[in-house]
């Protein structure tokens, strides 16, 4: 199949690390396909609008995306947003939005996929995880447990689609200076029962974000993954991070989490 007629659909593509990803490949020349809640799209994909907290929404882009191209060769899982504060502070259903969007909504688009995959023998399903998966971040837990949930899920998800030819990667970055810190839904919530801990513990977050590594690297990165001939299962984005995901395997349970905390409970 010539590079031209590959199809790729990415979801949050309008911002951040998901419009860099999808400006690359349409410059590399692919069909890329961008769903958003958004209105108005960008110059870098084709744009419908389409929330992934909605089934039938995601269903319809996905099939009328079908319907034109006559297959879907790449699924980039890129929308999610942030919330912090404290798990005693977070109201329930707060922390059911943050998995609605960053978890459920990959798995809607992912049920809308697969039997298109599924009968074309062929297909890659990028899940942006994070590295806030296997390290859970205090004052973060939801954000963390939401991406725990898609690295695991992405584990799952590749056992089972293997035999037929579709691949399955969860890309798991470390801190990426996008939007993203500023989207972020603080709740400062019991700040002061805390001892000032929560709005210490965002103010680290949110400084290591905006050093961290940049969008357009981010972009670059995904949009390697999404092409490459073959892809492992799971990829830490950054080279730092790579080290710690590593130490997570070395450390026991204790010592990691007192070591993650010093960082960002104190």
């Amino acid at each position: 199949m010539n590079v031209e007629k590959k199809v790729v659909v990415i979801t949050g593509g309008t911002s951040g690390i998901g419009l860099h990803t999808a400006r690359l490949l349409t410059e590399k020349g692919y069909c890329v396909y961008e769903l958003s809640r958004k209105e108005n799209g960008t110059d870098a994909a084709i744009h419908i609008q389409a929330d992934v907290t909605d089934e039938e929404q995601v269903r319809r882009a996905i099939q009328q995306i079908a319907a034109r191209e006559k297959h879907i060769d790449i699924v980039i899982n890129n929308a999610g947003f942030g919330i912090s504060g404290a798990i005693e502070y977070t109201d329930t259903e707060e922390a059911k939005r943050q998995f609605d969007v960053n978890f459920f909504g990959m798995v809607r688009v992912n049920r809308a996929v697969l039997p298109i995959m599924h009968r074309q023998g062929y297909g890659r399903i990028i899940n942006m995880s994070s590295v806030a998966a296997p390290i859970a971040i205090p004052f973060q837990a939801y954000y963390s447990a939401s991406k725990a949930a898609v690295r695991t899920y992405s584990m799952a998800l590749y056992s089972e689609v293997k035999p037929y030819g579709i691949e399955v990667c969860a890309i798991m970055p470390g801190d990426i200076a996008t939007g993203f810190t500023a989207a972020r839904r603080k709740n400062p919530d019991g700040d002061k029962e805390y001892g000032g801990r929560i709005s210490r513990s965002v103010a680290v977050m949110e400084h290591d974000e905006q050093t961290g590594i940049t969008a357009e690297t981010a972009g670059k990165y995904v949009a390697e993954k999404a092409i490459q001939p073959r892809v492992p299962v799971l990829c830490t984005l950054g080279g730092k991070y790579k080290l710690f995901v590593f130490l997570t395997r070395l450390l026991p349970t204790k010592a990691l989490v007192e070591l993650v905390g010093k960082i960002y409970a104190s």
